[in-house]
Order: structure tokens, then sequence, then C-alpha cells
């Protein structure tokens, strides 16, 4: 497998470079280059041109939009807070956010009078610039309040998941070097069974409804609300050394492999982030947004919360995902954009059809890992004008976008295009990884990293293009059309060879979920001693009556091939996932097909028999033994 380098980045952002150029002159030089590649090539060339022309015109006109913005706000040493405050003195009284848990509405004013507050009581606490906050709590106004405010006074926040806890919690709190830790009296439980392992420096905030106060009280937590209602509310009398590309916040990875890392974010990449979202999707400051994601996370705070901090939208904050909720919100909101990621697509297909679904106004779905199997019933059911697919992760320098809503697709490059400025890719239909070229000094390019060294060592390859280059190593496997689309395969440690063959665990868990109606299925390969390759397996999360596995066998047979087939199954009540619902792979590997829990069947696929068995403790030690051929 070849490392792919992506096109619509790599290939656009170059020429985004050329932006002193009027957008006419772009148009010509684009059609001259592409008239030019098919009078070199075969005739094929030609009807591929003509035929993404139109689309790579709009990612071009994206990526100059979104590069000349960059450049201009380097040069004016713009940060996050001060584009903020030019949106707020655009329309100061119109609602900024919503929040649905008890329809609170902040206008952008309001907004923005809150983070004085914040600013000024971490002033108040004596911290400077490059200090760091942790902030541990479930979604509401305040974190977004929290996080911009300590930003005024160049104090970086370190957003915590708060499914979190133990071992996990006090990794990213020590990794982050906070000095402090704001956390939601929902946590207050959390938060204690990990005091003693604190650094006795730590100060603690709390923030909420005081249920527990004999815990509080005995974590020696300030309250937070108390503190920030005698904060004045102008703007602090400071001037913020921070400019375009010094560090905003830190945003963890999901840890599917391993602990969470640090990524760092810098105002540029928030505002790339962001940038890219609105251009790209047709989105508009009248636009009302439904965001049920979590805010420790880029898709809620960055690419949602961004979208109202930098171009004026309403943006909905939920303090959970609900997938019985969700299109009543957006009924009672009136939203006309939603988010999504991971398999959220997948649990509202899960839900029961009801009224809701077809009265709402969204006319725009933007996320990533929108399953290839689930995209088109998705759309159709649920009636969605237009989705706004994108690849890419908090820390990488290789986003991609898919601009016109090809199904399935997520996202699409220049082929014409590539032949000139490109001198590695993977061939249409080849399978490759894709790798982002690390230029410091282009804030597209540029790879922040995490907070510890050791992890940005690792994601990063050198002479990959010429010699002394550097470039960032996603990891992740993508394959490309003739056309430029681009499809997600794999992660490069998901996929497994059985049989000769390589198995893609995104597609065998498509195929699978589909069958057992969107269930929860998460596609591994685990080692069977004396076996050459790895033996697929599924853990399905089955909590309903008897599966019929019999039908279920039947369908896996129509539908994959088969190496593909999973030689085990595990029926457990529910499959790990993370709280950006990406499920989690890492235990069951581990665990493999050795019978465990007595709530849970593990079976084996007795191909001679034809039929799934379960996996008593002797059939597991013939297995192992070598006894049973696999």
């Amino acid at each position: 497998m070849r490392k792919l380098v992506i096109c619509v980045v790599s290939s656009l952002v170059v020429l985004g470079a050329v932006g002193f150029l009027s957008l006419p002159w772009l148009c010509s030089l684009l059609a001259g280059l592409g008239l030019f590649a098919a009078w070199m090539g075969p005739w094929k060339n030609l009807h591929v041109a003509l035929h993404t022309m139109k689309r790579d015109l709009m990612c071009l006109a994206v990526i100059t939009r979104v590069k000349y913005s960059m450049k201009r706000n380097l040069r004016r040493r713009s940060t996050i807070p001060a584009l903020f405050a030019e949106t707020v003195m655009q329309h100061p009284d119109k609602p900024a956010l919503i929040y649905e848990a008890t329809g609170e509405v902040w206008s952008f004013k309001e907004l923005q009078e809150r983070c004085h507050a914040v600013a000024h009581w971490a002033l108040e606490q004596g911290w400077v610039e490059g200090d760091v906050v942790a902030l541990y709590m479930e979604n509401r106004p305040l974190v977004v309040a929290l996080w911009l405010g300590l930003a005024m006074t160049g104090v970086e926040a370190a957003f915590i998941n708060y499914n979190l806890r133990r071992d996990s919690l006090l990794h990213c709190v020590r990794v982050s070097g906070a000095r402090a830790m704001v956390f939601g009296t929902e946590m207050t439980e959390a938060v204690s069974e990990v005091i003693g392992s604190l650094q006795s420096s730590m100060v603690l905030f709390c923030s909420g409804e005081e249920d527990n106060k004999e815990k509080l009280c005995s974590l020696k937590a300030q309250s937070l609300d108390f503190l920030l209602r005698r904060s004045p509310t102008h703007p602090p009398h400071y001037k913020l050394r921070k400019e375009f590309n010094d560090k905003l916040f830190y945003i963890y990875t999901s840890g599917t492999t391993g602990m969470p890392k640090a990524a760092i974010v810098i105002h540029s990449r928030y505002f790339r982030i962001a940038a890219f979202g609105f251009h790209s999707f047709g989105l508009r400051p009248d636009d009302i947004l439904y965001n049920c994601l979590p805010l420790y996370h880029s898709a809620g705070t960055i690419m949602g919360v961004g979208q109202c901090l930098l171009f004026g939208l309403t943006v909905v904050l939920r303090r959970k995902f609900s997938a019985s909720r969700f299109w009543d919100d957006c009924i009672k909101h009136n939203c006309t954009v939603i988010q999504y990621i991971g398999e959220i697509c997948r649990y509202l297909l899960a839900q029961p059809v009801r009224p809701s679904e077809e009265r709402h106004q969204v006319r725009v779905a933007v996320g990533n890992g929108l399953r290839p199997s689930v995209w088109e019933e998705f759309v159709q059911r649920f009636r969605i004008p237009n989705v706004g697919e994108f690849y890419g992760a908090t820390e990488c320098n290789c986003s991609l976008i898919n601009i016109d809503g090809k199904v399935s697709s997520c996202a699409s490059g220049s082929v014409w295009l590539q032949c000139i400025i490109m001198s590695v890719c993977a061939s249409a239909g080849e399978p490759g990884m894709i790798v982002g070229r690390i230029i410091d000094s282009d804030p597209l390019r540029r790879f922040d990293g995490y907070a510890d060294p050791d992890s940005t060592s690792q994601k990063i390859a050198h002479n990959v293009f010429q010699t002394g280059d550097s470039a960032y190593v996603s990891g992740d496997v993508l394959v490309m059309d003739d056309y430029g689309y681009m499809y997600f395969r794999d992660r490069s440690g998901d996929t497994f060879r059985w049989r000769g063959e390589n198995v893609s665990t995104t597609e065998v868990e498509g195929v699978l979920s589909g069958l057992l109606g969107h269930s929860d299925v998460a596609v591994y390969g685990v080692c069977v001693s004396g076996v050459e390759g790895k033996a697929g397996m599924a853990a399905i999360a089955h909590t309903g009556g008897t599966l019929d596995l019999d039908a279920f066998l039947i369908g896996v047979k129509k539908c994959l091939p088969s190496y593909a087939r999973p030689v085990f199954l595990r029926l457990m009540p529910s499959v790990d996932t993370t709280g950006t619902f990406k499920i989690q792979k890492t235990r069951l590997q581990r665990e493999g097909y050795e019978p465990r829990e007595p709530s849970e069947k593990i079976y084996y696929l007795n191909n001679r028999a034809g039929c799934y068995e379960a996996v008593t403790e002797q059939l597991y030690k013939d297995i192992t033994e070598g006894k049973v051929s696999l």
C-alpha cells in the first residue's frame, strides 16, 4: 500500500497561494490547464476534466477565500477573541447561543459580557499567558464563555472528555500541565475519585447545582458561579500578546487506540476549520445550527460553535445527544443546519418513524463519519437536501471536503491537475494512507502537534516527497476513484489480512449493521494459534430477544465474500464507544474469542456444518490447540 497524497487540499492549497489573482483569471488558468492535460493524455482525461471542472472550481474558490482571509488575519495579528468582537459589533442583540435544556438564550452581547467576566476572574487568579486551565463539564453555554474568556487573557483551556474517569482523567489533566480545573457539579463524584492524585497546587472551581454539598466541601472547590456573578462585565484592561499562530487551547484525541493525546489548537487553526465549514457547505449568517455534539471535541466547539463566534450563526446547544429528541428539537428551534459525527446518523435511522422527522426545516447536515451503508437511507428518510461531509482530525494538516455532496465520498480532488503539481499519488482504486506535507510557514499546512513532544514525533515522517522534508501521517486509508472522489476505507491499524486478502473492518461493519437493523457492530481481527493472518470477529450490541443466527448467516453469505465473513461473533449488551460515537476495539481485540462474561455469547462459524455454534470452554481449547480447523 502506497502513501496517498490527497489531492483536494494538496493541489488546491498550492493554487490558493496565487490568491493575488482575481477569480476570473484563476478560472481561465484552470480551464486552460485542464484542456492541456486532456490534450496530452487519452480522451478519458478530457471527459474527467469536463465532468469535474465545476466541482474543482468550487473548491478553488473556497480555498482561495479562506487562504486570503487567513493571510489578512495573520497580517493584522488577529485572535479568535478579536474576531468574535467584530461579530458582536455586527449584531449585538441577535441570539448567539440557545441552551436547549433550559431554553436560556444568550445574545452576542451577553455572551461577550460573560467572557469579559471570565477574563477578569482569570486575571484576578494571577494566571498569565500560557497557563492552562482544565475544563471538565457537560455541554452548557458557560463552556463557551470559559474558554473564550480565558483566551482573552492568553490562558489556554484543556477540554477534558466528561466520560473519562480515574486513570484516563488523571492522564489528561497531567499531560496538559493545568494549574486549575473547572468542573461541573455533575462531575463531583469523578473528581473525588482522583483528588488524592492531583497535584497539591491544583486549584478547583465548580459550577452548577450543588446536589452534594458535603462532597463538594471535601474537595475544597470554590464556587465559580459566585465568582463570575461578582466579576465585571466590561472589557478587561489587558493587552493580549498572543497572535494568530499562537496557542488557543487543547483538544484531546478520542483515544480509540490508547490514552488520549492533547492536540494543540492555535487561533489560525480554529479559524481555518470553522471557515472551511462555513464557505464549503453554503452556510449563512441567518442559519440556526443544532449542536448536540460534545464541546470537548473539535466538531462541537470549532466546526459548530465557530460558526456562531466567527460568522454570526445562532447555535442551539444540547447537553447530550438524544436520538429520540433530535428532530423535535430541530422543529422547536427552527434549525436549518445540523451536525453529525461518527455513528449519529445510524442511531437516528434506528429510531422508529415519527412525524417530526418530516416537519423540520433542516437544509444542510454537516459532519464526518457518515457511513456509505446508511448515507442514502439517511438522506431519503429525513429529507436532507445537502450533506456536507468532510475528512479531518483536530490536529491534521490535510483536511478534505466533499463540496458537491457525492454520495459516500469524504472528499474530492482535482485529478487532471495533480499530474502537474504532485510527485506521489496512489492510482485510482488503489488504497493509500493519507499524509500531509508539513510547511511551517503556511497556516494551512503546518502541523502543531500535541502537548507531548513524543506523541508529536510519532506522527511525523521524514523524506517523504523529497530529501529533508517532513509530513504528517494520518494512519487513515482512503481510496480514490477515476473522478477524484475519495472514500474512507479504514484506519491502518484496523485492516487485517485473512485468507490472503485484506479485510476492511469499516466495510464489514456497515454490512453487518445493516443486516441487524443498524445495531452497533465492531469488526476486528483476532489471532488464532497456528493460523496465518487474523480471523475476523464481530462484536454485536444485542439486548433484545434471540438473534436468528441462521438467517443472519444467510445474509452474510449474500453480502460478503468468504474471507470477509466473521469467523467469530460476540453478542454483548453494548459495544464500547468513545464520547464522539467512535467504536473502541482495543479491549475487544485483547480479549479475543475466549468465553468470559455470562451475559455475553461467543459463536464460531463452523463452515462444515454451515452454521454458527456457541464457543464452549472445550471448543475454545480445541481451537487454540489446533484441533479444530479454521
